[in-house]
Protein backbone atom coordinates (compact mmCIF):
# COMPACT_ATOMS: atom_id res chain seq x y z
CA UNK A 1 0.00 0.00 0.00
CA UNK A 2 2.85 2.41 0.79
CA UNK A 3 4.61 1.45 -2.47
CA UNK A 4 1.30 2.46 -4.49
CA UNK A 5 1.24 5.54 -2.54
CA UNK A 6 4.64 6.26 -3.72
CA UNK A 7 4.57 5.44 -7.05
CA UNK A 8 1.22 7.27 -7.61
CA UNK A 9 3.02 11.01 -6.29
CA UNK A 10 6.09 10.01 -8.30
CA UNK A 11 4.29 10.34 -11.42
CA UNK A 12 3.25 13.88 -10.62
CA UNK A 13 -0.21 13.04 -9.97
CA UNK A 14 -1.93 14.97 -7.66
CA UNK A 15 -5.41 14.29 -5.73
CA UNK A 16 -8.29 16.35 -6.79
CA UNK A 17 -10.99 16.83 -4.50
CA UNK A 18 -14.36 17.14 -6.08
CA UNK A 19 -16.46 20.16 -5.49
CA UNK A 20 -20.14 19.52 -6.96
CA UNK A 21 -21.08 18.19 -3.50
CA UNK A 22 -19.56 20.80 -1.79
CA UNK A 23 -21.80 23.83 -4.14
CA UNK A 24 -24.40 21.43 -3.72
CA UNK A 25 -24.81 21.32 0.11
CA UNK A 26 -23.96 25.66 -0.04
CA UNK A 27 -26.97 25.73 -2.26
CA UNK A 28 -29.18 23.48 0.03
CA UNK A 29 -28.55 25.65 2.97
CA UNK A 30 -29.04 28.76 1.09
CA UNK A 31 -32.56 27.55 0.21
CA UNK A 32 -32.96 26.59 3.48
CA UNK A 33 -32.73 29.80 4.74
CA UNK A 34 -34.47 31.30 2.42
CA UNK A 35 -37.66 29.12 2.94
CA UNK A 36 -36.95 29.58 6.54
CA UNK A 37 -36.63 33.66 6.58
CA UNK A 38 -40.03 35.67 7.64
CA UNK A 39 -39.45 38.79 5.91
CA UNK A 40 -40.77 42.14 7.52
CA UNK A 41 -42.76 44.67 5.53
CA UNK A 42 -41.72 47.93 6.62
CA UNK A 43 -44.56 51.18 6.19
CA UNK A 44 -41.95 53.39 4.72
CA UNK A 45 -42.83 56.23 7.20
CA UNK A 46 -41.52 57.89 10.49
CA UNK A 47 -44.47 58.45 13.31
CA UNK A 48 -44.78 60.10 16.19
CA UNK A 49 -46.20 56.88 18.24
CA UNK A 50 -48.37 57.19 21.84
CA UNK A 51 -46.93 56.93 25.01
CA UNK A 52 -47.54 53.53 26.83
CA UNK A 53 -46.73 52.56 30.66
CA UNK A 54 -47.68 48.82 29.36
CA UNK A 55 -46.00 48.82 25.88
CA UNK A 56 -44.18 45.59 25.25
CA UNK A 57 -42.05 44.88 22.24
CA UNK A 58 -43.87 42.68 19.36
CA UNK A 59 -42.53 42.22 16.12
CA UNK A 60 -45.11 41.72 13.21
CA UNK A 61 -44.32 40.75 9.26
CA UNK A 62 -46.69 43.82 8.01
CA UNK A 63 -46.44 47.03 9.37
CA UNK A 64 -49.00 49.99 8.24
CA UNK A 65 -48.33 53.97 9.32
CA UNK A 66 -51.04 56.26 9.80
CA UNK A 67 -50.15 59.47 9.79
CA UNK A 68 -51.60 63.07 12.08
CA UNK A 69 -52.48 64.10 8.54
CA UNK A 70 -54.77 60.67 7.23
CA UNK A 71 -52.18 59.04 5.30
CA UNK A 72 -51.68 55.00 5.09
CA UNK A 73 -48.81 53.98 4.44
CA UNK A 74 -47.71 50.32 3.46
CA UNK A 75 -44.38 48.87 1.91
CA UNK A 76 -43.10 52.63 1.66
CA UNK A 77 -45.91 54.17 -0.20
CA UNK A 78 -49.40 55.81 0.06
CA UNK A 79 -52.12 53.63 0.10
CA UNK A 80 -56.22 54.37 0.63
CA UNK A 81 -58.36 53.07 2.78
CA UNK A 82 -60.26 50.90 0.56
CA UNK A 83 -57.15 49.25 -0.88
CA UNK A 84 -55.95 48.11 2.91
CA UNK A 85 -57.93 44.85 2.88
CA UNK A 86 -57.39 43.62 -0.85
CA UNK A 87 -53.69 44.20 0.42
CA UNK A 88 -53.77 42.52 3.67
CA UNK A 89 -55.47 39.61 1.64
CA UNK A 90 -53.00 39.31 -0.59
CA UNK A 91 -49.89 39.49 2.20
CA UNK A 92 -51.92 36.78 4.19
CA UNK A 93 -51.86 34.56 1.18
CA UNK A 94 -48.29 34.92 1.02
CA UNK A 95 -47.58 34.26 4.87
CA UNK A 96 -51.39 32.82 6.56
CA UNK A 97 -49.33 33.44 9.88
CA UNK A 98 -48.44 36.76 9.25
CA UNK A 99 -49.06 39.41 12.15
CA UNK A 100 -49.62 43.30 11.61
CA UNK A 101 -48.68 45.90 13.43
CA UNK A 102 -50.23 49.26 13.45
CA UNK A 103 -48.04 52.54 13.38
CA UNK A 104 -50.28 55.59 14.53
CA UNK A 105 -49.03 58.77 15.08
CA UNK A 106 -49.92 59.73 18.59
CA UNK A 107 -51.92 62.77 16.79
CA UNK A 108 -53.56 60.83 14.03
CA UNK A 109 -57.36 60.31 13.83
CA UNK A 110 -58.57 57.38 16.26
CA UNK A 111 -61.43 56.69 13.67
CA UNK A 112 -59.20 56.05 10.79
CA UNK A 113 -57.30 54.05 12.74
CA UNK A 114 -60.22 51.70 13.73
CA UNK A 115 -61.02 51.73 10.16
CA UNK A 116 -57.44 50.38 9.47
CA UNK A 117 -57.56 47.89 12.13
CA UNK A 118 -61.15 46.38 11.15
CA UNK A 119 -59.39 46.54 7.39
CA UNK A 120 -56.85 44.16 8.46
CA UNK A 121 -59.27 41.91 10.98
CA UNK A 122 -61.72 41.43 7.76
CA UNK A 123 -58.44 40.42 5.95
CA UNK A 124 -58.72 37.37 8.01
CA UNK A 125 -55.16 38.50 9.75
CA UNK A 126 -55.57 36.90 13.48
CA UNK A 127 -52.68 39.15 15.00
CA UNK A 128 -53.32 43.17 15.28
CA UNK A 129 -51.41 44.91 17.24
CA UNK A 130 -50.93 48.83 17.48
CA UNK A 131 -47.41 49.86 18.22
CA UNK A 132 -46.77 52.34 21.03
CA UNK A 133 -43.75 53.86 22.59
CA UNK A 134 -42.27 53.29 26.63
CA UNK A 135 -42.07 56.67 28.52
CA UNK A 136 -38.75 57.81 28.99
CA UNK A 137 -36.89 56.75 32.30
CA UNK A 138 -35.11 59.71 33.97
Amino acid sequence: MARRRASFLKRGEGVEINMAPLIDMVFILLIFFLVTTSFVKEAGVDVERPVAATAQPKKGNIMVAVTHEGQIFIENREVDIRSVRALMERFRAENPEASVVILADRRSQTGLVIQVLDQCRLAGIKEVSIAAARPQEG
